[in-house]
């Protein structure tokens, strides 16, 4: 079972990059996250760990699995019987970056657990979204990453 959700931001994909991959402040931009404590020292890499805890779910430790820095990584959560996936992805687009949070479920348990969570499951990829898309253009309006503000019209200028 597979969920996903894009959204279209206006900040340098390196921008929006750099929250994504600073986990242990999604608490900050997010509803859907309570904490993350990285577990591995050292910047993001595979086989860096994080204890995860969401409102209404069990804390959960997430491996990462794969890692194109910059641009994506994918970590996953569960047990035989049921894991879960989750890759965030980031994309050059027109006026910025677009980021892609997707989630798959996989295993004998996959196809339960998946329709039982599909509604949370959906708002929380919805807080994430809206959250990154926050988070990151009010990063690209600060710091070495701030895009030029636009010029006035002329007869404003005087």
């Amino acid at each position: 079972m597979e969920f996903e959700i894009s959204v279209d931001i206006t900040a340098p994909p390196e921008v929006v990059w750099s929250v994504i991959a600073d986990a242990e402040h999604w608490h900050e931009w997010t509803p859907s996250v309570r904490g993350i404590r990285v577990l591995d020292q050292g910047p993001l890499r595979i086989g860096s760990r994080a204890l995860i805890r969401q409102p209404r779910f069990p804390p959960a430790v997430w491996k990462v699995t794969a890692l194109d820095a910059g641009r994506s990584f994918t970590w996953k959560t569960g047990a035989p019987g049921m894991w879960v996936y989750g890759r965030h992805s980031v994309e050059p687009a027109p006026g910025g970056a677009r980021a892609r949070l997707h989630l798959h479920y996989e295993g004998a348990l996959a196809r339960l657990l998946a329709a039982l969570t599909r509604k949370i499951t959906n708002r929380y990829l919805g807080y994430e979204a809206a959250g990154l898309k926050k988070r990151s253009e009010e990063r690209a309006t600060e710091g070495p990453h701030a895009l030029p503000a636009p010029l006035a019209p002329a007869s404003s200028r005087r």
